[in-house]
């Protein structure tokens, strides 16, 4: 059983993340644009994408939900919370958003509602997340969200391919 309860905003449900996702998950995934300034680089294989939804079952720490558009019944994105490493006592939110649904507010409402569950049911009290300068779309999401720049720094790919010019934001909700 997940530790993830299903949350409803007004146009989507966020529920636990499940291996019935795969396919879905994989459609962002694979796709560079997606992918593109994302941590992980581009998966050319399902088996990958089955491999990061079974981790985040045994992930204690994080909290992960898919995004299920309430019109069509469809896992779209998926985002979540946990500890962020480098930051002591933050905890970093992030999101992936199938292309087709880029520029419609999804990913602002679902992480609003991660936020909110966090502070309220966690009680978590410093956000922080960050995004490559060059995709300040990613950073109207997080401002959009309450987060506020804090400063600038970098990222990494985590099999160290590229290297990012970042913008770091953080949220006080205390």
């Amino acid at each position: 059983m997940s530790k993830e309860p299903i949350i409803e905003t007004e146009r989507l449900i966020l529920r636990p993340i499940t291996l019935d996702d795969a396919e879905a998950c994989f459609g962002w995934n694979s796709d560079e644009r997606v992918t593109k300034y994302m941590a992980y680089s581009t998966y050319s294989d399902i088996s990958q994408t089955i491999d990061w939804i079974n981790s985040t079952f045994n992930d204690e720490k994080e909290w992960n939900w898919a995004f299920v558009l309430k019109e069509e019944n469809k896992v779209i994105g998926t985002g979540g919370i946990g500890p962020n490493t480098q930051m002591k006592d933050y905890w970093g939110i992030g999101y992936n958003l199938h292309y087709d649904y880029w520029h419609k507010g999804y990913c602002t409402e679902a992480m609003k509602a991660i936020i909110e569950f966090a502070y309220r049911k966690l009680g978590i009290k410093k956000i922080c997340s960050d995004h490559a300068v060059d995709n300040p779309r990613s950073g109207k999401v997080m401002e959009k969200c309450g987060l506020k720049f804090d400063h600038y720094g970098e990222y990494t790919k985590l099999d160290g391919s590229q290297t990012f010019k970042a913008k770091f934001y953080t949220m006080d909700l205390e």
